[in-house]
């Protein structure tokens, strides 16, 4: 089967969104991404699409760092159909959309994920660089950071932030 990565089209819409209530059980991210979409006009996604099905989606949304003007993007959320999971799908997915960023000059992009899989994108610990989660308790070792340009961050760190969108379906 041959698995096409594509930035996300509007006729794609009804699609994203069962994949993504599927994929995280009738979680809030289908809404999250909905809201971003209408809200947002830097909103970057890519679909993975196999026999004309989308079977996985990734999005890419502005974050900041209190007190400097340091702007990136955020990864979140990134899905893939359950029944294809563990295909590699996710990995062509974010492979695409990073490089599609740093060739488009994003200096860094945050996740909030699972430390077993994101450092293989070349994703860190933010708090390598100072930067922590706006949200508590997160765990420093999920909290991860993958940098493009090194300038582009403050010396200092700070508080990386989410768009608004994201507190609510927290």
């Amino acid at each position: 089967m041959m698995l096409e990565i594509r930035q996300e089209d509007p006729q794609d819409q009804n699609a994203v969104q069962s994949l993504n209530l599927a994929a995280f059980e009738n979680g809030p991210e289908a809404a999250l991404v909905d809201a971003l979409r209408s809200s947002c006009k830097e909103y970057l996604a890519f679909v993975a699409v196999e026999d004309g099905a989308v079977v996985g989606h990734i999005l890419f949304t502005p974050v900041t760092v209190d007190g400097s003007d340091a702007a990136g993007m955020g990864l979140a959320p990134m899905a893939v159909l359950p029944s294809r999971q563990r295909k590699g799908i996710g990995t062509q997915l974010v492979r695409h959309g990073l490089e599609h960023l740093r060739r488009s000059g994003c200096p860094f992009v945050i996740v909030l994920g699972h430390p077993e899989y994101y450092p293989r994108f070349g994703f860190e610990q933010a708090s390598t660089y100072r930067l922590v989660s706006q949200w508590e308790g997160v765990p420093d070792e999920a909290f991860m950071v993958a940098v493009f340009d090194d300038n582009a961050l403050p010396r200092a760190g700070g508080t990386a932030r989410y768009r608004n969108e994201f507190d609510d379906a927290m």
